[in-house]
């Protein structure tokens, strides 16, 4: 649906082009012509592919960016410091007094929770503030000319050029990230046209300057996401000692009843019946010997937005920040923090020769890597929480002989 990369305040800083090396293949120019033959195919007007593609040159800095896998992987609770930092919580509030009555009003109206609405605004463009200044035209031609994504960069152009005809924005305004999401609440093209809202009535959908429109936009995808108003997103929760790793699965949803009589317990408070009465899945993003969370359907939906475990819970814990609730309880394994990619790598390899299938080493520590390792350590009477950590690798790595 929407890109996804990190909010405003997230990104990675783009490199000096001196040095980059262009795509193999095709020049920028043969690539240009062949899609202005799409684009009209596609029924865009003759004016708009002049406003879109005459005198556009591809931005070399935007591959630089798509290319670039960053070696260091940010602990969750970095993550944290920054997207519900204590500033972040101030603004917020302030943001959502200043506009009361229009997210208020478009909550009701779209049946969503008005702090989610105001912590997404928060993370993706810092409550309007950093929207982005990139050429989302430019952005995407640079993006599809590259090829490694080219359908997808070139259907997102289609969008521009109906976005345009439509005159749902004009050419000067189409701004926004390095990688083709616009305006405050960081919308692709496609994901603009199916869920953008005109809020104002004015026949335009300004997602970049006008704040009525934007959180309009928010609210609209998630409900059509299916967010369930009133039904909570997180909870954070205390674990049990002897908690039976080996028996969990991160993906299974039980009845928080069910999940009480394991021993689980809020981190602050008691169960109340309503969330004994629903279903949720434990996540442990730091590891066992970290903060657990119960998540709800609620959660699944904010993932749509952006599908990060850490944006979600960034998300459902700045808006219970922007909301007057508390810090997390944690604390943190500071002590044990997630391995660089080259290093997961190196962990996916030792499992893998160990037995315990990673699939192809990649860098990534996805579900496969997570399950492989999770075998591994029941396989050694350890804790198996398979949470991809300096622990854990040192861990494969002896035992692979490394």
């Amino acid at each position: 649906m929407i890109r996804k990369i990190l909010a405003a305040g997230f990104g990675l800083a783009l490199m000096s082009t001196s040095a980059l090396a262009q795509p193999e293949g095709e020049s920028f120019a043969d690539w240009k012509a062949g899609f202005r033959d799409r684009l009209s195919a596609a029924g865009t007007s003759d004016e708009t592919v002049a406003s879109m593609l005459d005198d556009l040159e591809p931005e070399m800095r935007i591959i630089e960016s798509d290319r670039s896998q960053p070696e260091f992987v940010r602990p969750i609770w970095s993550y944290l410091e920054i997207a519900a930092s204590d500033l972040r919580i101030r603004n917020g509030r302030d943001a959502y007094a200043r506009n009361r009555e229009t997210v208020d009003a478009v909550a009701a109206q779209f049946e969503v929770r008005p702090e989610i609405l105001v912590a997404i605004w928060g993370l993706e463009s810092s409550y309007g503030a950093i929207p982005g200044n990139n050429d989302i035209v430019q952005a995407l031609a640079t993006l599809a000319w590259e090829g490694r994504r080219r359908a997808w960069a070139e259907g997102e152009l289609i969008a521009v050029g109906e976005m345009i005809d439509e005159g749902y924005a004009t050419r000067d305004q189409l701004t926004g990230s390095w990688a083709g999401a616009m305006g405050q609440m960081q919308f692709i093209p496609s994901t603009y046209l199916e869920r953008a809202q005109d809020w104002d009535g004015d026949g335009r959908r300004n997602i970049w300057t006008h704040e009525g429109d934007a959180l309009a936009s928010a609210a609209n995808l998630l409900s059509r996401a299916g967010w369930d108003l009133g039904a909570p997103a997180i909870l954070e929760v205390d674990l049990p000692e002897g908690f039976d790793f080996a028996a969990w699965q991160p993906q299974d949803s039980r009845p928080v009843s069910q999940w009480a009589q394991l021993g689980l317990t809020p981190a602050r408070g008691e169960w109340s019946a309503d969330h004994l009465m629903r279903s949720a899945r434990l996540e442990l993003p730091a590891g066992g010997s970290g903060p657990g969370f119960l998540t709800f359907d609620n959660f699944r939906v904010i993932k749509r937005y952006n599908n990060s475990t850490s944006y979600a819970i960034g998300v459902a814990h700045l808006a219970d920040r922007i909301a007057g609730g508390a810090a997390f309880e944690g604390p943190w394994p500071e002590d044990n923090p997630p391995i660089n990619r080259t290093q997961t790598r190196e962990l996916q390899t030792a499992l893998n020769s160990l037995g315990f299938n990673s699939g192809t080493p990649d860098g990534i520590a996805g579900p496969n890597t997570r399950a492989a390792l999770r075998a591994f350590q029941r396989s050694r009477g350890l804790l198996a929480d398979g949470y991809v950590g300096r622990q854990a690798y040192a861990a494969v790595i002896e035992a692979a002989g490394g």
